[in-house]
C-alpha cells in the first residue's frame, strides 16, 4: 500500500511530465510551422496572425492589435505580406463601411493544409487509440488549457 507522501510524489511527478510534454508540443510545433513557412514564402508570425484570422474573423485590424496586443503598425506590415501573398483579403466592414476587416482566402487553404496532411494523418491515428471517454478527458485538458494560457496572457497584458 502506498503512503499519501508517494502518492503525491507520483502526482507530481506526472504533473511535471505533463508540463514538459506541453514545452516539448509547443517546440516541435514550432518546427512543424517553421518548415511548413519556409515551403510557403511566409514567416512565422504570418502563420500565426493567418490561423487567427481564420479562427476569429473577418476581423478588424484594429481589433486583431488589441487581440494580439501587437502595435498597428507591425499588424499592417503582417496583413500587407499576407495580402500580396493572397492568404488575405480586405474588404469592407458590412456593418461600418468606413472600417476594414481581412479575412482569409480560403483559395489558398488547401495549400496550406497539405502541408500538415502527415500531421493530420498522424493525429488520425493516434486518436484512435482512445475511447470515447479518453477523448472527452484529453478534450477538456485541451479547452482547460488553452483557457489558462489565455488568463496568463490576460495577466501580463494587466501589468
Amino acid at each position: 500500500m502506498t503512503s499519501k507522501t508517494e502518492r503525491g510524489r507520483s502526482r507530481q511527478k506526472t504533473a511535471s511530465e505533463i508540463r514538459e510534454a506541453l514545452r516539448t508540443l509547443r517546440v516541435q510545433l514550432s518546427l512543424l510551422n517553421n518548415r511548413v513557412c519556409s515551403q510557403l514564402d511566409l514567416k512565422d508570425v504570418d502563420l500565426d496572425f493567418f490561423d487567427l484570422i481564420d479562427s476569429e474573423g473577418p476581423i478588424t485590424p484594429s481589433a486583431l492589435a488589441r487581440r494580439t496586443g501587437v502595435h498597428p503598425a507591425t499588424i499592417t506590415g503582417i496583413l500587407d505580406r499576407l495580402e500580396r501573398g493572397g492568404w488575405i483579403a480586405r474588404e469592407r466592414d458590412p456593418e461600418d463601411r468606413r472600417a476594414v476587416r481581412v479575412a482569409v482566402v480560403r483559395e489558398r487553404y488547401g495549400e496550406l493544409m497539405s502541408l500538415y496532411s502527415g500531421m493530420g494523418r498522424a493525429m488520425n491515428k493516434l486518436l484512435a487509440g482512445y475511447s470515447d471517454a479518453e477523448l472527452a478527458v484529453i478534450a477538456d485538458f485541451l479547452h482547460k488549457t488553452v483557457d489558462a494560457g489565455e488568463h496568463a496572457t490576460d495577466d501580463l497584458d494587466a501589468r
